[in-house]
C-alpha cells in the first residue's frame, strides 16, 4: 500500500503560507478523495483542504493553530486503500 503525503498547496499567486485552523478528520479515520480534511487560512480566506485519494489518515504531521505554515509542506500522512 502506498503512503500519500498531503502538502499545504499554493491557492494564490502571492500565497507564501498559512495557519491550520483545525482537522476535520482525526487519524485513523478513512476519507476518500475530495472530502474536506482540513481547514487552512490564508491572508485573504479560508480554504478546505480535501484529500487528493481514497484512504486512512495514518499520521496528522501539524498541529492545529499552527501558524505560517510554508507552501509545500506536508500536513498529513495518507494510506491509500
Amino acid at each position: 500500500m502506498a503512503v500519500v503525503e498531503v502538502i499545504l498547496p499554493k491557492w494564490g499567486l502571492t500565497m507564501e503560507d498559512g495557519t491550520l485552523v483545525a482537522w476535520r478528520k482525526a487519524e485513523g479515520e478513512s476519507v476518500k478523495a475530495g472530502e474536506i480534511i482540513a481547514e487552512v487560512e490564508t491572508e485573504k480566506i479560508t480554504n478546505e483542504l480535501e484529500s487528493p485519494v481514497d484512504g486512512v489518515i495514518q499520521k496528522l504531521l501539524v498541529a492545529e493553530g499552527t501558524e505560517e505554515i510554508a507552501v509545500g509542506t506536508v500536513l498529513c500522512l495518507i494510506e491509500q486503500a
